[in-house]
């Protein structure tokens, strides 16, 4: 059995969630384009600079932008386009034919250990993103087991447990500046014990040691792969929304280093450079798993490309 996107998002009711969600960048990217389009219906190369300049400033990214710009002035030499307000009906095409490669829901057996791996920077949301993923899986009927292995930032391990008493999921931790390598080790012990849930790790984010930070966490992947061939059978990279260019910064830097799977897109409600969801599918081929749309605990969902796309630009 596989994880039930269908029928988490059926039953939480997220679509206007996410509609609310993206709020922000729907007034900042489709209030504007409207407004272009209806103002100026020549398709001329003033329009298309003022075009560039919106889609860059949605964070979309200049390789999505000149394209699409390329794909409407060469519809404007077939005739395709009469006037500036079909743009929109292009911009949406575009946005469907690259988030659709990108989104492949997270495959999770059931009754057999699922190793996560979390990674991002302090900040990030990663903690509570964890603890909103083990409520959604929970709801789809799988057993949690969280893993404290960020034991250098305050009060990191205690939010763990917090998740997990609202989940109900045991939390395997040690004390604050433990080997983090140490924790997964217990925990590894757990699944050869007979755990036959998800497992999620918590790490470390400090990004200000590089270095430091990205030599524990190929350690924490080293152990998890030597005590259970196979894992980590997912590498979730928690993103800020917010941060916009430094979130598509921080990913190339994670996927060089140490490998991502899946994309975990947080704080959409607060920004309105929601299009870096565009920017993150195109320019690193990292699917996108979930989104993140507000505070509360239901507020994470499976990403949709269809669903995400509608709720930005209809």
């Amino acid at each position: 059995m596989i994880f039930n996107k269908e029928r988490i998002c059926r039953q939480l009711g997220l679509f206007d969630k996410l509609k609310a969600g993206l709020t922000k960048t729907r007034d900042s990217l489709t209030k504007n384009l409207d407004n272009l389009v209806f103002g100026k219906r020549v398709l001329d190369q003033a329009l298309f600079e003022e075009l560039e300049e919106l889609m860059i400033s949605a964070d979309m990214g200049p390789q999505f932008t000149y394209d699409l710009i390329d794909d409407v002035k060469q519809r404007v030499k077939r005739k395709e386009l009469q006037d500036a307000s079909q743009i929109k009906k292009v911009l949406q095409e575009r946005m469907m034919a690259i988030l659709q490669l990108m989104e492949k829901p997270l495959m999770i057996p059931k009754n057999q250990p699922f190793v996560i791996m979390a990674i991002g920077v302090n900040g990030s949301g990663k903690t509570t993103t964890i603890g909103k993923l083990a409520n959604l899986l929970h709801h789809d009927g799988h057993e949690i087991l969280l893993v404290a292995a960020d034991t250098f930032r305050a009060a990191a391990i205690e939010q763990l447990e917090v998740w997990g008493t609202r989940v109900g999921a045991p939390v395997i931790k040690q004390k604050m500046n433990a080997d983090p390598a140490a924790v997964v080790f217990d925990a590894a012990g757990r699944i050869k014990a007979g755990f036959q849930g998800v497992v999620i790790v918590d790490t470390a984010g400090r990004l200000h040691t590089r270095t430091n930070l990205m030599e524990e966490l190929k350690k924490v992947k080293r152990v998890i792969s030597k005590e259970l061939p196979g894992a980590p059978h997912e590498i979730l990279l928690v993103l800020d929304a917010t941060t916009g260019q430094n979130a598509v910064m921080q990913a190339k830097m994670f996927k060089e280093d140490i490998g991502v799977t899946g994309i975990v897109l947080t704080k959409l409600d607060g920004t309105s450079k929601g299009g870096v969801v565009v920017r993150i599918a195109g320019e690193l081929g990292l699917p996108v798993r979930f989104i993140g749309v507000g505070e509360g605990l239901d507020d994470l969902r499976v990403f949709d490309s269809k669903d995400f796309t509608a709720a930005l630009l209809d």
